[in-house]
């Protein structure tokens, strides 16, 4: 899991996860972007080893002194894959301060930016992003900056400065490496500066542009999500009907599953019931299906007379195979999970399906981002929560013990469930993308339904990962009670 909303970076076992600063770009993206070195630098030792080094590396005022370019990219690197950003910026400025014209300012540039970026820095990380794409604009990281920086904007508020950067990235970079999220962003971002004509356009151009590829599809996908997002239902169903003919291969954003409870959303709220029917069973079912789930609350709600016969079937096979696979929803910590959710008002099943999608029961488990425990929490994140959670002086190492875990992490549930009340599927997205990234989803979402929501979920790993939370959750109310009984 994640508790990554760019300052709360939680990256899980199951699904190793760092926030990305574009909203069409994998979560996977800052890891996967950074240079090998870094990813050899997580873990305690080699944080504690570099600590120590810049014990003895500072002067007598206690400024960092002179090393070479590429000790302080090293020392940084390692910083930052351990969330230790302060001192990882310490390093970037003092390459960028010895070593002005050497050709990896950039990189210490783009580090700084990402850093403050990934602390909610936005104002920072903007500015980072903005002079590096001015100072090198003919470098791969100032073409990065061009189209980060639009990210940057986003979560200051001002999404259509964000559009209109996206849009530049695109018209001085045509062949750039983003330019195919770029497109994608542009549409978004105007969408969420009420800006629905100049979306349907960026649309129909990002169509042509792209045609026949994953990008196409994706933005017949964005205008759907518009047009549900609109009210606008016979085109919704319309355009749910030439998706469906579209190849759901890798790299597309929706799922046949999705495209199919979209259109049976968008007939029910035309009123078409008897189409809305229809079109609510032929989404599949199963435990491993999320919109499977939804599409049998659905049918549950609107069906009479001889259909009820359907419905339950579909209702109980669920039930069935959930108690076929009980082996692999076990409910261990049971009398801590118990008392950190009640404590809280919080469903303790809920609580073990975030678990078992984090770290799969393991105390000891350690992604690659430096999370840890039970919660996969960061130490960035588990110090903002550990006070109101009643622990105080939180070490790394506390992160491994079940309760420690299980209090910090239910707090910061808590607090995510006060904020998006009645939706587990934004609590879950928070979880993992960062609630400030979700405030944008479900405001550019409208409808109040939850599978329109976890289809404007921007990034593909946070979206696969409210399926997968959501899925853990009603299979375990399925063999549990509140209580975490075996029924």
């Amino acid at each position: 899991m994640n508790i990554c909303s760019s300052v709360l970076i939680v990256a899980s076992l199951t699904s190793t996860v760092v926030v990305a600063p574009d909203p069409h770009t994998p979560i996977s993206f800052v890891l996967s972007s950074l240079p090998p070195k870094l990813m050899q630098g997580g873990g305690e030792a080699n944080l504690n080893a570099v600590r120590r080094q810049d014990r003895e590396a500072r002067n007598a005022r206690g400024v960092m002194t002179r090393l070479t370019p590429e000790e302080h990219l090293r020392r940084a690197n390692i910083y930052h894959i351990n969330r230790a950003f302060e001192e990882a910026r310490e390093h970037w400025q003092a390459l960028i301060n010895y070593y002005p014209n050497d050709v990896r300012v950039a990189e210490a540039l783009l580090g700084i930016a990402r850093s403050n970026f990934q602390s909610r820095r936005y104002s920072e990380a903007y500015d980072a992003y903005d002079r590096l794409a001015r100072t090198y604009p003919v470098t791969k990281e100032g073409r990065e900056a061009v189209n980060f920086s639009a990210a940057s904007l986003l979560r200051l508020g001002k999404a259509s400065e964000a559009a209109d950067r996206y849009i530049e990235y695109v018209n001085r970079f045509p062949e750039g490496e983003r330019a195919e999220s770029a497109h994608l962003n542009a549409i978004d971002s105007l969408r969420e500066a009420g800006r629905p004509a100049d979306a349907n356009a960026w649309i129909a151009r990002t169509r042509q542009r792209f045609a026949g590829t994953p990008t196409e599809t994706n933005a017949i996908f964005a205008q759907l999500r518009l047009e549900i997002s609109e009210g606008n239902w016979k085109r919704a169903v319309s355009t749910s009907n030439e998706l469906s003919t579209k190849q759901f291969q890798k790299g597309v954003a929706a799922t046949s599953a999705e495209v199919a409870y979209l259109k049976a959303y968008s007939l029910d709220r035309d009123g078409k019931h008897d189409a809305a029917f229809s079109a609510y069973l032929a989404v599949p079912s199963g435990i491993d299906s999320y919109y499977g789930w939804l599409a049998n609350d659905r049918l549950v709600r609107i069906a009479d007379g001889k259909k009820r016969a359907l419905v339950e079937d579909r209702v109980n096979r669920n039930a069935t195979q959930a108690e076929a696979v009980a082996d692999r929803y076990p409910a261990p910590y049971r009398q801590a999970i118990i008392s950190a959710a009640k404590a809280r008002k919080l469903d303790p099943r809920f609580v073990l399906s975030i678990i078992k999608q984090e770290s799969v029961f393991k105390p000891l488990a350690k992604s690659p981002a430096g999370a840890r425990g039970l919660l996969q929490l960061t130490i960035d994140a588990a110090q903002k929560y550990a006070t109101s959670a009643g622990l105080s002086n939180l070490q790394e190492s506390q992160l491994y013990q079940p309760d420690t875990s299980i209090r910090i992490g239910s707090e910061y549930l808590r607090e995510l469930s006060d904020m998006f009340p009645n939706l587990p599927e934004a609590v879950a997205a928070s979880y993992n993308g960062g609630e400030d990234n979700v405030i944008r989803w479900v405001k550019r979402a409208r409808q109040k339904d939850p599978g329109v929501f976890t289809s404007e979920v921007g990034f593909d790993e946070t979206k696969a990962y409210v399926q997968k939370v959501l899925n853990n959750y009603r299979v375990y109310q399925e063999l549990y009670t509140i209580d975490l009984a075996r029924r």
